[in-house]
């Protein structure tokens, strides 16, 4: 496995280790919901991110690795002369275009909803649950899973 794989293996491990507190903490019912998104989410897409950054590396191997995992198709290196856009590429910029990838990569929170709260202050009243994060955690994964094969044949 390389150092990339790897990095891509940890930050999905990282998000389903908060996905699973996430859950904990619902059960408790000691904290909004609402609270509880505004915690847990950010840093769970933050993983999701790196691990799909991860593996864009992974799958483009631009030689050395990189300090930090590119955010999206569009920062990752140019293709060498002679050579062709890998197919998972390809499929990845789709996916950012318009799918589950690009809801994902938002730098809003899908499903919020500003409310006004005391004063003049707007606060966001997230509804994402842990699904929602556990759904992009399982794509994520069978993606991994899925182009692993072909991976491992370069």
């Amino acid at each position: 496995m390389s150092s990339a794989r790897g990095q891509a293996n940890h930050s999905l491990y990282l998000a389903r280790i908060l996905i699973a507190a996430w859950r904990r903490e619902l059960s408790g019912e000691s904290v909004p919901a609402s609270v509880l998104a505004q915690a847990y989410l950010p840093g769970i897409r933050g993983h999701l991110r790196n691990g799909y950054g991860w593996f864009l590396v992974e799958i483009t191997r631009p030689g050395a690795v990189p300090l930090a995992p590119p955010g999206c198709v569009a920062e990752l290196p140019e293709v060498s002369a002679g050579k062709s856009v890998p197919p998972e590429v390809r499929e990845f910029q789709r996916l950012e275009a318009s799918g589950w990838i690009a809801d994902m990569l938002a730098t809003d929170m899908p499903g919020a909803v500003t409310t006004a709260s005391s004063g003049n202050l707007a606060t966001p009243s997230l509804s994402p649950e842990p699904a929602q994060a556990e759904q992009w955690a399982d794509q994520l994964q069978g993606l991994f899973d899925r182009m692993a094969d072909s991976l491992d044949e370069y």
